[in-house]
């Protein structure tokens, strides 16, 4: 199954230095990794956006630019634009407020039946109100502290 990666976990993997990590955040950075060298993982532009954004040197944001490249924003489209508004009313209908960027992931993962990949505890509550897969770091990783991240 594919996986729709979210911000907070490309901006742990690419943003920070690995040895500022802590171990759970080794594990996710790890996780991504594995999903890049298995072509499982996926970006939307409005992600791509976020992560490029705030960036505050050029060269800094050529190098980031330059590593999220290699991955083709996901097509989105009218209809999900429209899915996410009717997934925010559903949530906020059950006293779940979303932001517009959370609510397009989750539309988009919905309607191609991928996963996603987050640290957004906001995303776990919106998938009680929708059909949403969540992604976690499978355990049979080696220890992070010993695993080459291959997005480095």
């Amino acid at each position: 199954m594919k996986v729709l990666v979210d911000t907070s976990v490309w901006s742990l993997a690419l943003r920070r230095k690995p040895g500022n990590l802590s171990l759970p955040e080794q594990a996710l950075a790890n996780e991504l990794a594995e999903l890049v060298r298995e072509g499982r993982a996926q970006l939307i532009g409005l992600v791509r956006q976020e992560l490029l954004s705030g960036i505050k040197s050029k060269g800094q944001f050529e190098k980031l630019r330059t590593s999220l490249r290699a991955f083709p924003d996901e097509p989105v489209y009218t209809t999900d634009y429209e899915a996410a508004a009717r997934a925010c009313n559903a949530c906020r209908a059950k006293g779940i407020i979303s932001s517009v960027v959370d609510m397009l992931l989750c539309s988009v993962a919905l309607r191609r039946q991928f996963a996603i990949f987050t640290t957004d505890a906001d995303v776990t509550l919106y998938s009680r109100i929708l059909p949403l897969k969540l992604h976690s770091p499978r355990k049979n990783h080696k220890d992070p502290k010993n695993t080459p991240n291959a997005l480095s």
